[in-house]
C-alpha cells in the first residue's frame, strides 16, 4: 500500500508554531529594530559611505572576535568572497575543485570563475554536507596513488581544493574531511556562507579551512544588505586578500599604483554600519533561532512520513533555515505540500536544483550521488526567521 503524508497534519504543525499575527509568513526575514537606523545616519553624516570608513574595519573586528578567525576582510557578497578564497590558495585554469553537489550555485559559479572545473560529491545524511568518509574512498578510486599534487587519473586535471559548504547552517564533519586534506594534498577551502554562529566541537565553522567565506545577504542570520566575508588564520594570507580586493593599489598618499590584478570588492561603509548594529543583536538572533527550531522539533513529532532535521551530534548550528525531511516514500508529495503552504501564506521551499543536473554543470566530473539525489527530492525550508522563535529578535 502507497505511504500517504498527511499534508493538513504537516501544515497545522507549521501553523501552531507560527503566530497568527505573523502570516503571512517569509521563509527568512531580517530584523532591522536595533542601531542599524543611527549607525546608517552617522556614515552618512560622515560622508564616508564607502569601503574606506570606521565601519568597515569595526565589522571585521566584530567578527573576528566572534568567530575567533585571526583575520577577516569584508567584501561586497559571499560570491566574491569565494572567488577570491579560490584565487588565494592557488587554484587554477583546468584545475578540479571538490564540491558538494547539494549546495547554491554560488560555489560552483565561483570555481568557473577562476576557469577551474567544479567536481561533484555526495552528501552526508547525518550533516546535509559534503560526506568525507565517501569521498576519501573515491578518491581513492579516482586517483592513481596518494600523491601531491593530487591528479584526476581520469581527466589528468589537479585536484586542488575542496568546498565544503555548512548546508542551511548545519556542520560538516570537519575533522575527518582535513585528514582526507592532508592525505591527498587537497586545500580546504570553507563555505560557512550559511553558518554563522555555528560550531564544530566547539570550534565556529571556518576555522578549519586555510581561508573560509560568510554571506551577509538579506536573508542570512546576520545581513548587511549585501556582503561577505574572507576569514583566515593565515594573517599573510589575510594581508594578501585585503590587497587584492582593493584593486591591489599599493598605498600613497595620491598615486595609483597597482602591483597585482586586483578586484574591488571591498565591502562599503553603508552596509558595514548595517552589519555593526546586527552583530550587536547576533547573540539573540542565535538564541531565538534555536528556541524556534526546537518548537518546531516537539510540533512535528509522532508525524508519520516526516522528520524534523536537528543538528548532528559533534555540532551546535544556528538554525539558519529549519528543515523538513519527507520519508522516501512520502516524497512524492512534496510539491502538493510545497503549494498548498505557499496557498496559504507559508513560505516554504525545497532544496536548490543539484549542480550537476544544472545545463552549465552537466558536463562536469562526479561521484555516485544517491544521498544528495535522495536529499533532494525530500527536503523542505519551513519559515525560520530570529522573530519567530522570541521577543528578543
Amino acid at each position: 500500500m502507497k505511504a500517504v503524508l498527511d499534508i493538513e497534519r504537516v501544515m497545522a504543525a507549521i501553523k501552531a508554531v507560527i503566530p497568527a499575527d505573523k502570516m503571512p509568513v517569509a521563509l527568512h526575514e531580517p530584523s532591522l529594530v536595533g542601531n542599524e537606523w543611527a549607525y546608517l545616519k552617522d556614515c552618512l553624516d560622515s560622508t564616508y559611505v564607502s569601503y574606506v570608513g570606521p565601519y568597515v574595519d569595526r565589522f571585521e573586528g566584530m567578527l573576528a572576535d566572534f568567530t575567533g578567525a585571526r583575520k577577516v576582510v569584508a567584501v561586497v557578497n559571499g560570491t566574491a568572497a569565494l572567488h577570491m578564497a579560490l584565487i588565494l590558495v592557488g587554484v587554477q585554469r583546468n584545475d578540479e575543485v571538490l564540491i558538494p553537489a547539494l549546495t547554491f550555485v554560488a560555489t560552483a559559479n565561483a570555481v568557473a570563475y577562476c576557469g577551474a572545473v567544479p567536481h561533484f560529491v555526495d552528501s552526508d545524511e547525518r550533516t546535509l554536507g559534503l560526506d568525507p568518509h565517501k569521498l576519501r574512498d573515491y578518491l581513492k578510486d579516482i586517483t592513481s596513488k596518494v600523491a601531491k599534487p593530487c591528479v584526476n587519473r581520469h581527466t589528468g586535471r589537479r585536484i586542488k581544493a575542496v568546498i565544503p559548504m555548512h548546508t542551511f547552517g548545519h556542520p560538516v564533519d570537519l575533522d575527518p574531511l582535513g585528514e582526507v586534506c592532508r592525505e591527498y594534498g587537497v586545500t580546504m577551502i570553507e563555505d560557512a556562507a550559511e553558518s554563522l554562529g555555528s560550531y564544530y566541537k566547539g570550534r565556529h565553522t571556518g576555522n578549519d579551512g586555510r581561508v573560509s567565506i560568510l554571506s551577509f545577504n538579506g536573508n542570512k542570520t546576520l545581513t548587511t544588505g549585501g556582503g561577505g566575508a574572507i576569514i583566515t588564520n593565515d594573517e599573510a594570507l589575510g594581508r594578501l586578500a585585503k590587497h587584492l580586493t582593493t584593486t591591489a593599489k599599493k598605498p600613497h598618499r595620491w598615486a595609483y599604483e597597482h602591483d597585482d590584478i586586483g578586484y574591488n570588492y571591498r565591502m562599503p561603509n553603508l552596509n558595514a554600519a548595517v552589519g555593526c548594529a546586527q552583530m550587536e543583536r547576533l547573540p539573540s538572533f542565535l538564541a531565538s533561532k534555536r528556541n524556534l527550531a526546537e518548537t518546531y522539533r516537539q510540533a512535528f513529532q509522532g508525524i508519520d512520513g516526516v522528520a524534523f532535521f536537528t543538528e548532528p551530534i559533534f555540532a551546535r548550528s544556528n538554525y539558519w533555515l529549519n528543515i523538513l525531511l519527507l520519508d522516501e516514500a512520502c516524497a512524492d508529495q512534496r510539491d502538493e505540500l510545497l503549494e498548498k503552504t505557499n496557498e496559504v501564506g507559508i513560505m516554504t521551499r525545497p532544496a536548490w536544483t543539484l549542480m550537476h543536473r544544472l545545463p552549465m554543470y552537466r558536463g562536469c566530473p562526479a561521484m555516485e550521488l544517491s544521498v544528495a539525489e535522495r536529499l533532494s527530492k525530500s527536503l523542505i525550508n519551513i519559515p525560520s526567521s530570529a522573530f519567530l522563535g522570541g521577543e528578543n529578535a
